[in-house]
């Protein structure tokens, strides 16, 4: 269902389309966070794992603009990590800003569990083709640089590759 609001046209179309992203998006979410819930993570704590293990040490605050959190709650997230022993914090070059590192047991987790994860989402896109999903791509790519470059304006910040 779609929305009911009966205002403008453009508006219409834009909530329209905004609640099916938003659905889709949780539905997305919800059939692919068993693979890493089964492991007792956080979808934040998985998103912080997977950020260290495929880009390497960073500041928490790297992390959070990664994926979309809080400073805040990623100081939660690391914390919870460190107390896991899979991500310890070490002072950077700067001592105000510590750099998260994935432990050698945070390394050997995700190369168990992202190819799990990677296997899981791919099935649940497969519903859409590989053109379908390259379009796809482009598409939310150009709507969350619209919408980073119009947080910025206002305030927000948030990162989109």
């Amino acid at each position: 269902m779609g929305t009911h609001y009966r205002g403008p046209r453009n508006e219409r179309r834009a909530l329209d389309a905004f609640i099916k992203l938003a659905r889709a998006g949780d539905a997305v979410m919800a059939a692919t966070a068993a693979a890493f819930e089964d492991e007792g993570l956080t979808i934040s704590q998985f998103g912080a794992l997977e950020t260290l293990y495929h880009l390497g040490p960073m500041s928490q605050k790297q992390i959070a603009a990664k994926i979309l959190r809080s400073g805040g709650n990623l100081t939660l997230v690391v914390d919870n990590l460190e107390r896991r022993g899979l991500a310890v914090r070490r002072p950077g070059a700067d001592r105000r800003v510590n750099t998260v590192t994935l432990t050698p047991k945070g390394r050997r987790l995700m190369e168990r569990l992202f190819p799990r994860v990677a296997g899981r989402i791919a099935e649940v896109m497969e519903t859409l083709g590989g053109a379908e999903l390259e379009t796809l791509g482009a598409l939310l790519k150009k709507l969350g640089r619209s919408a980073a470059a119009r947080g910025a304006r206002s305030g927000g910040r948030h990162e989109v590759e």
